[in-house]
């Protein structure tokens, strides 16, 4: 299936634990000021890409942990990142997703297709950036606002429960 990307990364250790296949999706409405991937904000920018060429790059590499479908904004196109979640799991990888939009906001649209892309990831992190509560010192989020949310879990209590970091030790 075909997806607009701004690109794919193989290798990262930021978009969520252990070692990922982050793919930045092509479009964001929000815009946020002092955003770290503005090349992605335009819905004509980047290039086309094809979802099981991603998962075929995910499947040969056997130190992934998982992907995170990043960008732009996944949820701008649900249904190619579903597939691309879908797959992941399949290959026993975890999914993370990072949006613009925030957990309720999500909900309140109702739209079939990304409430299925929801479901299907692990960790969502949800929320704009917002500049002025920008902070280095975060795991796997830019400002405070930003929450790093449990999807099975949340579904499960019926409330957002926030995802905890394992410890390794």
């Amino acid at each position: 299936m075909r997806i607009s990307l701004s690109g794919v990364t193989g290798d990262s250790i930021v978009d969520g634990p252990g070692l990922r296949l982050t793919i930045f999706t092509q479009g964001c409405p929000h815009h946020c000021p002092g955003c770290h991937n503005p090349q992605t904000h335009d819905p004509n920018g980047g290039s086309w890409g094809d979802t099981e060429d991603i998962l075929a790059a995910a499947a040969e590499n056997p130190l992934l942990d998982g992907i995170t479908l990043s960008g732009g904004d996944p949820f701008m196109q649900p249904v190619p990142c579903l597939e691309l979640a879908k797959g992941a799991h399949k290959l026993g990888l975890n999914v993370w997703t990072y949006t613009g939009y925030t957990w309720e906001a999500l909900w309140e649209e109702n739209d079939p297709e990304k409430i299925a892309l929801l479901k299907e990831t692990d960790v969502l992190v949800d929320g704009p950036f917002l500049l002025a509560e920008r902070s280095l010192e975060l795991r796997f989020c830019g400002s405070r606002n930003q929450r790093l949310i449990d999807v099975k879990k949340s579904l499960e209590a019926g409330e957002i429960i926030l995802w905890e970091e394992p410890n390794y030790f």
